[in-house]
């Protein structure tokens, strides 16, 4: 596995932001943009994408994304969710990057090779 360091940046967020912060900023929505708002819109849109999904066969859902039918919806609702998510981690002034990063190196832990390869198993069935 790839050590990661801390000037490995894995997601680099910041005009999505600065555009989010924008758009909300035109329209005065900032007033609507608390945490407690942004985290039920977040949850809305991932309903969303799920609805997509919700009676694909699993081979359907592989390629859902290449799909005439459901292509449009599946790229529409990963961008409402990342949107959401961004916008959420702004107004709580979180670092995403830092978070991934910090989350995936203590997944590793968790789920080391050796032990987690091949099962879908919870860390705490290793």
């Amino acid at each position: 596995m790839t050590t990661l360091t801390t000037s490995t940046q894995l997601v680099d967020i910041t005009r999505l932001a600065q555009a989010l912060e924008q758009f909300a900023s035109d329209r005065n929505w900032a007033q609507f943009h608390s945490p407690k708002n942004l985290v039920m819109a977040l949850s809305g849109e991932v309903g969303e994408l799920t609805e997509v999904f919700q009676w694909l066969s699993e081979d359907a859902s592989k390629s859902a994304a290449r799909n005439p039918e459901t292509a449009q919806a599946v790229e529409d609702e990963l961008a409402d969710v990342l949107m959401y998510l961004v916008r959420l981690a702004s107004v709580l002034g979180v670092d995403l990057d830092a978070a991934a990063q910090r989350k995936l190196r203590l997944n590793g832990e968790k789920y080391p090779v050796e032990k987690a390869r091949n099962t879908a198993k919870k860390y705490d069935q290793l």
